[in-house]
């Protein structure tokens, strides 16, 4: 679960929703992963150099349904 925080004059609003993330430092592997979330038509992007992170809501119940819900 991703936990999302803003800060409002009224008080902090929280919210979260599910998402996947692979973080590897092989760019390779980064590649590989890549390769076949796209093959499966699945949308992702990096986060960060090392990590591809899964988090709009069609793509995270692709993800469930081609490999199940990780929780």
């Amino acid at each position: 679960m991703n936990r999302v925080r803003h800060r409002l004059p009224s008080g902090d609003r929280w919210y979260e929703y599910p998402r996947y993330q692979f973080d590897n430092r092989s760019p390779d592997i980064l590649e590989l992963c890549g390769w076949a979330l796209d093959h499966l038509g699945i949308e992702w992007r990096y986060s960060n150099p090392t990590t591809i992170s899964v988090s709009k809501r069609e793509a995270v119940a692709a993800m469930d349904e081609f490999i199940g819900p990780k929780y």
